[in-house]
């Protein structure tokens, strides 16, 4: 059984309240689910509680977003009251906003909702960054620091890139910790579960933000839900590709930390990133592994006439967006043919000040904020054929939506969006001499 602090035991025992009290219920039950022997504390949390979800609104009209949040984020059916946030929260990405209405056949009656719920839990101390990637805008862990968050993209981003530790928590855990600043200390959180499990090593330079993607989604297909330490002539990824990345390997796989040696903050050395252990021997990836994947991610297309691109995911940072609008610079998309850059708020604002959402609205583009296709569930009406720069959506996107899907560079995407036609193909690979 979980071993309790004074404080967490006065939590529990109803001191601050039944909302307290039953978070502190859920977490007991689950660290003792998971044999955790102790909690831990934490002051940064990252859920989603705005997204107007059926089972959501039926609780919302049934008791408000109190009833909602004690029913999903506590496990509690009683009627009771949510309080202050205890610890910074943030919402992550959630349903479409304003920016949608006109553009897709997404429900303007959710939008209603969710902006609803934006009042009601930011009164309460939620920040709604209503993004996937918390650390883009302002949400950014220090290393070592306990954290719970959702959003398998943002969690494999904290643990690799920061040094941050959390496990890739769910609804009711994270609404739980919001209100206790507690989170079972166990997995990730463990310094022992931190060091890597499989060695990678590559035989090809990776010459920018596809070929990070396509290893990604080699490498998470690779260790499933294992650590994996990359080595080779890898060059300074930044944090679009590391972004890009991370968010593959946790598609194709279920990968929440990695480490590059030299790169990554827990990982000085290849030694380091094995602890004790002795390097295993390594898995190879080289222009056979590269060639297949690329296959694999294509492999759901067929037509080439492309109805909608998309850019941005997990959303894009400000470099993608100016990328994009330097491809559309002068040009018209093909009238059968949207794209949609999809970003965060706080992104979009410097964007706009930038004159680059600007030239991609004059080339028939859209900038997006909140959320994306896949967390929505909506593309433009009438998509049969989709093409992304995204690994994570070409390996999602289809099953969500039952759309074909093309994987290329990004440049290869706004081609597509203007011309209306996939052209893309494999440019061959760097290959370590």
């Amino acid at each position: 059984m979980v071993a309790l602090t004074d404080e967490e035991k006065a939590m529990r025992d109803g001191r601050d309240g039944d909302a307290v009290a039953a978070a502190m219920d859920l977490l007991i039950r689950y660290a003792d689910a998971l044999g955790a022997a102790h909690l831990c504390e934490t002051r940064n949390v990252a859920g989603t509680n705005t997204q107007p979800s059926p089972a959501k609104t039926q609780l919302f009209e049934e008791g408000g977003w109190s009833k909602a949040f004690a029913v999903i984020s506590l496990d509690c059916d009683d009627d009771i009251e949510v309080p202050r946030m205890k610890v910074p929260t943030c919402q992550l990405q959630h349903g479409f906003g304003d920016d949608a209405l006109g553009i897709m056949p997404y429900s303007e009656r959710n939008i209603e909702l969710q902006a609803d719920a934006e009042s009601f839990y930011s009164s309460k101390g939620v920040n709604v960054l209503a993004t996937c990637t918390p650390y883009q805008v302002g949400n950014l862990p220090t290393y070592g620091e306990h954290i719970a968050w959702m959003e398998s993209s943002a969690v494999v981003y904290a643990n690799s890139v920061l040094g941050a530790r959390t496990n890739c928590e769910g609804g009711a855990s994270t609404g739980s910790a919001s209100i206790t600043g507690r989170i079972p200390c166990w997995g990730n959180h463990l310094v022992e579960n931190r060091y890597g499990t499989h060695l990678i090593e590559s035989g090809l330079r990776m010459t920018g933000f596809q070929d990070w993607g396509m290893f990604g989604y080699f490498v998470g297909d690779a260790v499933q839900e294992a650590r994996p330490v990359m080595v080779g002539d890898l060059g300074q990824p930044d944090l679009a590709d590391l972004k890009h990345f991370g968010a593959a390997a946790a598609s194709s796989g279920g990968v929440e930390m990695y480490h590059i040696p030299g790169r990554t903050p827990d990982a000085p050395t290849l030694e380091a990133a094995f602890g004790a252990a002795a390097p295993p021997e390594p898995l190879r990836y080289g222009e056979a592994e590269r060639s297949a994947i690329y296959d694999s991610l294509n492999s759901i297309g067929n037509s080439e006439d492309v109805d909608f691109v998309l850019i941005g995911c997990p959303h894009a940072s400000l470099e993608q967006i100016g990328r994009v609008a330097r491809a559309l610079e002068g040009r018209t998309l093909s009238a059968g043919t949207e794209l949609w850059v999809m970003t965060p708020r706080a992104l979009r604002a410097v964007s706009d000040r930038n004159g680059w959402t600007a030239t991609i609205e004059r080339a028939g583009g859209r900038v997006l904020t909140d959320s994306c296709p896949a967390m929505s569930r909506v593309a433009p009406t009438g998509t049969k054929v989709f093409a992304t720069d995204s690994a994570k959506q070409a390996h999602y996107l289809p099953a969500i939506l039952g759309i074909e899907a093309w994987f290329g560079t990004t440049e290869e995407c706004v081609d597509a969006a203007v011309t209306g036609r996939w052209r893309g193909s494999l440019a061959p690979a760097a290959v370590v001499r």
